[in-house]
């Protein structure tokens, strides 16, 4: 294991000119990709049983069975000791591995999913619970809870080898715990507080801050301090103290607070111009560099970019770029979580790829299937010229990911569960993923959506519940694994996913609202009439080229519903037809789907009749 980017095995790495290898090159396009993000510790243990494996053979030799719907829900908390049990799991590791994330990539890949994005699987601070990855102490290694390194060079090997892309989770804003200040509960003034010392193994605040001293401290590596070494000096950090309540959009006390108690990285000033970068960013573009040559990664996610500033943003986005085009990685994916006003106008500024569009995008995201926004507050935030709009959250097809549920639900404030959790969200959740991945964006899965997870119980622990069961699974569970292939969720988001890849208008495509009538006179946009929600069809075009792919879903979970709705007059006038490429029409719905429907001229334009089952999902073209 490497103390220092100046380990022979790290720089030897980092500076291969000219490449000795061949590295897994980027696609062509990442709008053309279907981004799927978990987090290690709750995916799989490769414990589990009855599932299929990377071949589609079954697998029988685990010792966790598949969850029965029915039978197993609850099965956690029947006694008060077994809840308070089940809910103390879900703040501490339970167990997911590399190796069972690999012994699923089967699972992903008939599920539609061409690109992963991991949570942080860098080594945490030892004592410490992070099981979510944000609490780094050795950016150059791997946390055993999680594997290897040399099992991550694998798992990536192994799903190039299945056509997924592989993008891991980094922080550059902060460390983890690493050291402790004289002050019991410092929080921001301006001013620079003292530090006691990093914590030592056992997690006393007696090592000075600054390079650590192996013979004065020979148990220091690797489960105190941080690492690498360049990392210890007192200048990597701010050492401002944790950010106040009020504080999370005051400058400059967002971009040098603590986050909770995750200490702040010194990165350099936030403004671009002329910027210089610490030591401290210096050291971690290096090791990002390392793990991209290592294990050849196609992207990064980069955690609260909004702390770090547009200067030390820029520099890291620069450097990186110009590191995987070395490589043969010329589109290398940079996303940013970027919250706040400032996500269009961030990635602009800094050269990001995309961003995280975890603020109105996920909202109307998941509130326009519900019916608890109009169809509009979501198509009106994407446009499709590029200059059009642009100071007010204008997108484009791969400047932003979408998706419905993730880890944070930062908009959620302090209400939080997955779209399942509330309203019709379990009989809606197929439209909201259609929605997802049928319009304009990069589409992103959370882990568990597709098995209609519902993270019930109002906090971040139960939005991210494990997959592979455990003491802490889904539907207040333990002991039961959810890679349930027949799961109606899961089917159909793979049958919605095959449409995507199969037609480039899904993936590239321009995109317009689309007018509906339910007399064939009158049209207009579906909308809501008071505070009640709105239960209708919405309808929508992707046109590319000459080509027109007609999308809808209805947001009632009880009624078929039939609606005319209008298409494009020049590459679809009167008389000719369109022919079904999905339907989520299945057991259980009486719901004749035709084949094909003709296209008439009604109120001076073309139009068809959809008929669309409860909360169902319609693709013609």
């Amino acid at each position: 294991m490497a103390k220092s980017i100046q380990d022979p095995e790290i720089l030897s790495t980092i500076n291969t000119k000219p490449p000795t290898k061949r590295y897994h090159p980027s696609p062509l396009a990442w709008e053309d990709q279907l981004l799927y993000f978990l987090l290690p510790d709750r995916f799989s243990d490769d414990n589990e049983k009855n599932y299929k494996d990377i071949e589609n053979r079954p697998v029988t030799s685990g010792s966790t069975p598949l969850f029965q719907q029915g039978q197993d829900n609850g099965n956690a908390i029947r006694t008060d000791a077994d809840a308070a049990q089940w809910r103390a799991k879900g703040g501490v590791f339970v167990g997911g591995k590399l190796k069972g994330l690999k012994s699923k990539l089967g699972y992903l890949q008939r599920l539609g999913v061409t690109a992963l994005w991991i949570g942080p699987i860098f080594k945490q601070v030892a004592k410490l619970e992070t099981y979510h990855g944000y609490g780094v102490q050795d950016f150059l290694d791997v946390d055993s809870r999680f594997g290897t390194r040399e099992e991550l060079r694998d798992l990536v090997a192994t799903a190039h080898e299945h056509g997924i892309y592989v993008l891991l989770d980094i922080i550059l804003n902060h460390s983890g715990n690493v050291f402790e200040y004289i002050a019991t509960d410092p929080h921001y003034t301006g001013d620079t507080f003292p530090v006691k010392g990093f914590y030592d193994e056992n997690r006393e605040a007696d090592i000075p801050l600054g390079t650590v001293d192996a013979h004065t401290y020979p148990n220091a590596f690797p489960n105190a301090a941080i690492w690498p070494s360049e990392l210890q000096g007192a200048e990597c950090f701010t050492r401002k103290g944790q950010i106040n309540g009020n504080g999370w959009d005051n400058a400059p006390e967002y971009l040098d607070g603590d986050f909770f108690d995750l200490k702040d990285l010194a990165l350099g000033a936030s403004n671009p111009d002329h910027f210089s970068a610490t030591p401290a960013l210096r050291a971690l573009a290096a090791c990002y560099k390392y793990w991209i040559n290592y294990a050849d990664l196609d992207g990064y996610r980069i955690d609260t970019v909004k702390h770090m500033g547009d200067g030390p943003t820029r520099y890291f986005a620069s450097v990186i770029h110009e590191y995987a085009a070395r490589l043969g990685k010329d589109k290398f994916l940079l996303i940013g979580e970027i919250t706040g006003s400032r996500a269009f106008e961030t990635v602009e500024a800094t050269g990001l790829d995309a961003a995280l569009g975890i603020g109105d995008v996920q909202e109307k995201l998941w509130r326009v299937p519900k019916g608890q926004a109009n169809p509009s507050d979501y198509f009106n935030l994407f446009r499709n010229a590029l200059f059009l709009n642009k100071g007010s959250h204008t997108w484009f097809r791969d400047r932003v990911v979408t998706m419905i549920d993730d880890h944070d639900q930062v908009w959620r404030g302090g209400d939080k569960g997955r779209y399942c959790s509330d309203g019709d969200g379990a009989e809606l959740v197929l439209a909201a993923l259609a929605l997802n991945l049928l319009t304009l964006g990069i589409p992103c899965i959370y882990y568990g959506t597709e098995q209609a997870f519902d993270g019930q119980g109002g906090s971040d622990r139960y939005i991210r519940e494990a997959m592979f069961g455990g003491a802490f699974g889904a539907f207040r569970s333990k002991g039961r694994h959810f890679f349930d292939e027949a799961n109606p969720v899961f089917a159909g988001t793979a049958g919605i996913a095959t449409v995507r890849a199969a037609e480039i208008a899904l993936r590239r495509g321009r995109q317009y609202l689309r007018e509906i009538s339910g007399d064939g006179v009158h049209f207009g946009l579906p909308s809501r009439i008071g505070d009640g929600p709105l239960r209708s069809v919405i309808a929508w075009s992707r046109l590319f080229a000459d080509e027109e792919v007609l999308c809808a879903i209805s947001t009632d979970a009880k009624q078929v519903l039939s609606v005319w709705v209008t298409v494009d007059a020049e590459v679809h006038p009167a008389g000719t037809e369109l022919a079904l490429l999905y339907s989520s029409a299945d057991g259980g719905v009486a719901t004749e789907v035709p084949q094909k429907i003709a296209v008439e001229a009604r109120s001076g334009r073309s139009t068809v009749k959809l008929t669309v089952p409860p909360g169902g999902v319609l693709v013609y073209k």
